[in-house]
């Protein structure tokens, strides 16, 4: 195939796929929204999980990902819809060819006006068209600004724990040039996003381009914007497509808005409240967590009504557990954190030279949780012994096992505590409430 865009036969072949684009259009739309709405499930979950592990970064792309799945869905319905109209439109006037306003025999006001403001069948056919063609490119245009995003937040994530948290770099590497390159990430995706809002406003004036210029450049790698730029500006110059975008930028901004809604059947109760005395979050018990949609909140026991002789008490690990630790013992704080996002490849055997002080340290890491939590059924506390362990569902966590023999039959309410510094001093904080019944079989 002649694929010089210079040549009389490549401009033919383009406007024949023209034509017969709106099959492919309709066969892409169809499997999209398909893909799209199977996905959909787990992206939530993967959002929901990533707050509730409080994993900030993976809930902001996971959040993205949840809208940018919708605003799709809504823009590929949409074309389908419309091509759907257009393919009516086609087949009626194959029957009964364009308008005929003096056949209608109406008033000469309404005719008059019917024709100017419906005119002719073919150019509403036209316009039908033009919708068409603009939201299927938008559509597949907001992959890459989800990419965008997405690339985006990682350079500021790398940034700052690569660079500026990274000890082992001299402080003039960490710091200063770290945060020099914090700033000028940040500001320029802040002039970034105003120069998208604003269609290019930032480029249209000669002093503000000078300045924009290194930052369109230097962005233009972060987002991959240079694989997708000759579709935006094909928008840009052309005023149906810069109207009609512009035009969906409110319907976004509502959908956005839509996925946060959600109705209130109480003024007191909701379905997502914490456990207390008196509340019972099924995220607290393993045997009624969803499989879709169920996490550990904080701490869980084995169910809601206990009939064995023993209460299991498992609590969910987070970056933050940690990060207490290591203020009840600083010895414990590495000198390099291997937290985050790590290639599992070693070279020779230092993992194995290590392995024997790396179990030292964890039975030392351990012991320093014990310390820190507390577990009370009622007013009584207990000798918990926690050792590290897996739920039900594989989360990574702490688990101790609690005897239920002096234990009444009837309601009781499983407490735990964690020691915290603050401002020197050294508080309990509850972390969890959770209730249950116990009855002997």
């Amino acid at each position: 195939m002649q694929n010089d865009y210079t040549k009389p036969e490549f401009k033919k072949l383009l406007h024949k796929l023209q034509e017969e684009s709106w099959q492919l259009e309709l066969l892409i739309s169809g499997f999209a929204i398909f893909g799209l709405v199977t996905a959909i499930p787990s992206v939530r979950e993967s959002l929901i999980e990533a707050e509730n592990n409080h994993q900030i970064y993976s809930f902001v792309i996971s959040l993205v990902a949840t809208i940018s799945c919708y605003i799709l869905i809504f823009n590929l319905l949409l074309h389908v819809l419309l091509r759907g109209l257009w393919i009516g439109a086609l087949g009626l006037r194959y029957v009964s060819g364009d308008i005929d306003y003096d056949s209608l025999k109406y008033s000469e006001k309404f005719t008059k006006y019917l024709k100017k403001r419906v005119g002719s069948f073919d150019k509403y056919i036209g316009t039908l068209e033009n919708y068409c063609s603009v939201i299927f490119a938008v559509s597949f245009l907001l992959i890459f600004y989800v990419l965008a995003i997405t690339f985006t937040i990682l350079a500021i994530s790398l940034i700052g724990s690569q660079i500026i948290g990274n000890e082992d770099l001299p402080g003039w590497l960490s710091k200063g040039f770290g945060i020099t390159l914090m700033v000028f990430i940040t500001f320029g995706m802040f002039f970034t996003l105003i120069d998208f809002l604003t269609l290019g406003f930032l480029k249209k004036k000669k002093w503000l381009s000078t300045f924009y210029f290194p930052v369109y450049w230097v962005f233009g790698f972060i987002t991959l914007s240079f694989l997708y730029r000759p579709l935006v500006y094909n928008f840009l110059d052309n005023k149906f497509g810069k109207r009609l975008s512009l035009a969906l930028v409110p319907f976004y901004i509502i959908i956005a808005l839509a996925t946060t809604l959600k109705y209130n059947v109480s003024n007191f109760l909701q379905d997502d409240m914490t456990s207390t005395e008196y509340v019972a979050n099924n995220n607290n018990y393993e045997d009624l967590l969803c499989d879709s949609d169920g996490f550990i909140d904080h701490v869980a026991i084995q169910s809601k009504v206990i009939s064995d002789n023993y209460v299991k008490v498992f609590v969910l690990f987070s970056e933050n557990i940690e990060n207490r630790i290591f203020k009840f013992n600083p010895e414990l704080e590495p000198d390099e954190d291997s937290r985050g996002l790590k290639s599992g490849v070693t070279i020779g055997n230092g993992r194995r030279l290590k392995r024997g002080k790396r179990d030292s340290l964890r039975r030392v890491y351990l012991k320093t949780f014990n310390e820190m939590y507390s577990v009370k059924i009622d007013t009584i506390q207990y000798d918990s012994d926690f050792i590290i362990s897996k739920s039900q569902k594989g989360d990574l966590g702490f688990e101790t096992f609690l005897s239920t023999k002096d234990l009444i039959e009837g309601k009781h309410i499983l407490k735990v505590d964690r020691l915290r510094i603050k401002k020197g001093d050294t508080t309990n904080l509850n972390v969890s409430k959770i209730p249950f019944w116990y009855y002997k079989d």
